[in-house]
């Protein structure tokens, strides 16, 4: 028979079992959530987020071990610096596209910084707390995708990005709109992608729609790639 009690007090103390036991399964959270970034095509991937999770685990340990080993120190200071220090690891996958006034890289950012609290609580001992969590992060990350996307779908702003063969044909756009009584709260002239010569007689918008009730994001787009003229048309998010 096994002796729960003695396993469990083995995983609370800090020795080689429970050493190895939280590095292992800090790579395995972190791992996972890292995979799921990697497919969605994202540059903080695998091996980012499993690093970031160890990481965060080894300097709880570590924390530990010197608070166990020396009888002074706060447990929780190294920890602390982790949770400041991700911030810096972040910043740095977060893209803002001001050309598309588009932001790119929040959900990545959030997922290390997460991954990094779920290192701190492995790393501590706190293992149920760190498997709840990392149940949590992967069901919104995979589950609440779609449902994301269901409910933007529905929303009655969209935010689109468009082309057109020369700056009349603006003109066309707007009637064509409110034809469907879709209005047009804000619009902006850009510069239209690729665009490297200044003669370059494509004009490009980004708009943001005010859509009727019953009208999805779907059927507007299709309805706008018959507009005449229209080069390019893309939902920005």
């Amino acid at each position: 028979m096994l002796d729960w009690e003695y396993i469990l007090l083995q995983l609370k103390e800090v020795t080689i079992f429970s050493t190895v036991a939280r590095l292992l399964l800090a790579a395995l959270f972190g791992g996972v959530i890292g995979m799921e970034r990697l497919c969605h095509g994202r540059a903080a991937g695998l091996r980012t987020h499993m690093l970031v999770c160890i990481g965060a685990a080894l300097v709880m340990i570590t924390n530990q071990y010197i608070v166990g080993e020396f009888g002074s120190g706060d447990p929780s200071r190294l920890g602390a610096q982790v949770i400041n220090g991700i911030g810096f690891l972040g910043v740095g996958t977060i893209i803002v596209d001001r050309k598309q006034q588009q932001v790119h890289g929040l959900a990545t950012a959030a997922g290390l910084w997460a991954c990094a609290c779920i290192g701190l609580a492995l790393g501590i001992g706190f293992y149920m707390g760190a498997f709840f969590t990392f149940g949590i992060i992967l069901t919104s990350i995979m589950i609440l995708t779609g449902t994301e996307k269901f409910v933007n779908n529905k929303s009655h702003y969209l935010k689109i990005y468009m082309e057109f063969e020369a700056h009349e044909q603006i003109d066309q756009f707007r009637a064509l709109l409110a034809q469907k009584s879709i209005k047009i709260p804000h619009l902006d002239l850009v510069c239209p992608r690729g665009s490297a010569d200044m003669e370059d007689p494509r004009v490009a918008v980004i708009t943001t729609l005010m859509l009727p009730r019953r009208c999805s994001h779907d059927e507007v787009l299709a309805y706008l790639e018959a507009a005449y003229g229209a080069v390019a048309i893309e939902e920005l998010r």
